[in-house]
């Protein structure tokens, strides 16, 4: 066929389907040959000719027309693979262990993203122990706090306004701090009345009533208890406290509105048990008789504060000495007793280690005092600890302690 007779468009489709390759520049040369001659031959211009890849591209759209039916499917995407595993596919037991590792602002945070997260972020296992130390809205946050089933809550110098615990059931805390907080009695009471397996409690600094005594009472299991600086209950109401719980062990009800029955409630009902005791501030109500039978009921005393009694003197002495395992003793401000008769104190107690008589010896005098009991450390414990749940430090400067009986909560707000 003549060259000027062949189609211009499969002329140059077929150029340029053979233009990558050794093979196919070799076929364009023999292409560029053969098109030389007048009369190129059919077969050749055949097998240069366009394939049918460009030929179904001219007649896409058309399958359907009358004589001809085709079923054209479209070529399947394919779907892309993730390496990792949803969230949703992991068990409960997987993520609370994820969640365990959380801080307490972060927990909150995952509570509202779905409600299974909701439902794991509040489990019991996570809220076993918490500190709201330094929350201001302290109301809505302990009413939650106290849902969770939590056992160790330290929220001291908290304002809290009126709790709705009703139908909420028994609370599992078993050491419980609430020292110096602003709180209504009536939601004290709504507290006290759900705890059963209360170990370790202070109330230093609050109002209380005879009422949260005697919920306080069905804790016999109760080891450390602080009362003191307390008011606003009666003198039976105590007694029954230390008759029922009668494990108790570490006891503080210093400085309290306490007259000459609650003295007299406190040294005639305490337990055996005690061994860490703090009485101090009765200037006019503690007397001899009541030492007297303080020792007799509580022989294995270690720590005893006595401290602001101004009725003690020398004559308290010999009545003290039956404490075989006394340690600690607090005699500050006790003015009727004299430094002379401080010096005998190491020879009637040889178990002594500590001496607590602030006010009674100058500066002046402590090394001469330290000099005849070299084994007692004179006035090197201002702050009594005495079933306290954070003891005050020592040094001035010193960061806060933030533990509750010698340990710190796990989840712990941070401003």
């Amino acid at each position: 066929m003549p060259l000027q007779d062949l189609p211009f468009m499969s002329l140059q489709g077929s150029m340029l389907s053979q233009s990558n390759g050794v093979n196919k520049r070799k076929s364009r040369d023999f292409l560029c040959q053969g098109l030389k001659c007048e009369c190129t031959p059919t077969d050749l211009i055949q097998q240069c000719s366009p394939r049918h890849k460009y030929q179904r591209l001219l007649t896409k759209g058309k399958e359907n027309e009358v004589n001809h039916f085709v079923l054209a499917r479209r070529p399947r995407k394919k779907e892309s693979t993730s390496a990792g595993i949803s969230w949703d596919h992991l068990p409960d037991e997987l993520l609370l262990r994820i969640y365990f590792c959380l801080p307490l602002q972060d927990l909150l945070r995952i509570s509202v993203v779905c409600k299974r997260w909701h439902r794991l972020a509040f489990d019991e296992s996570l809220w076993h122990s918490v500190d709201l130390d330094g929350l201001t809205h302290m109301g809505p946050a302990l009413q939650q706090v106290l849902k969770t089933g939590v056992c160790r809550l330290r929220c001291p110098r908290a304002f809290v306004e009126e709790l709705q615990l009703k139908g909420i059931g028994p609370l599992q805390i078993v050491e419980m701090d609430l020292s110096n907080s602003i709180i209504p009695t009536s939601a004290l009471e709504s507290i006290m009345c759900n705890c059963k397996l209360l170990k370790y409690l202070s109330l230093e600094g609050l109002q209380l009533s005879d009422n949260i005594l005697n919920c306080l009472a069905k804790n016999h299991n109760l080891l450390q208890l602080s009362l003191n600086g307390c008011s606003m209950f009666s003198a039976p109401a105590l007694a029954d406290v230390l008759k029922s719980c009668s494990r108790i062990e570490q006891l503080n009800v210093s400085w309290c509105s306490f007259n000459n029955d609650h003295v007299k409630s406190v040294v005639h009902n305490l337990s055996p048990t005690v061994t860490e005791l703090n009485l101090s501030g009765y200037r006019e109500s503690l007397t001899l008789d009541d030492v007297k039978v303080l020792v007799e009921r509580c022989p294995q005393i270690q720590t005893l504060d006595l401290s602001d009694s101004t009725l003690l003197t020398a004559d308290s002495f010999p009545v003290l000495k039956q404490l075989k395992n006394l340690q600690h003793l607090s005699l500050s401000r006790c003015y009727h007793i004299h430094l002379a008769a401080l010096i005998d104190l190491g020879k009637m107690f040889p178990a002594l280690r500590l001496l607590d008589a602030f006010g009674l010896v100058q500066d002046s005098q402590l090394p001469s005092l330290k000099k005849d009991m070299p084994h007692v450390s004179i006035n090197s414990r201002p702050f009594s600890s005495i079933a306290r749940p954070t003891p005050a430090s020592k040094l001035i400067g010193f960061p806060s302690d933030c533990t509750m009986w010698n340990r710190k909560c796990r989840l712990r707000f941070r401003l």
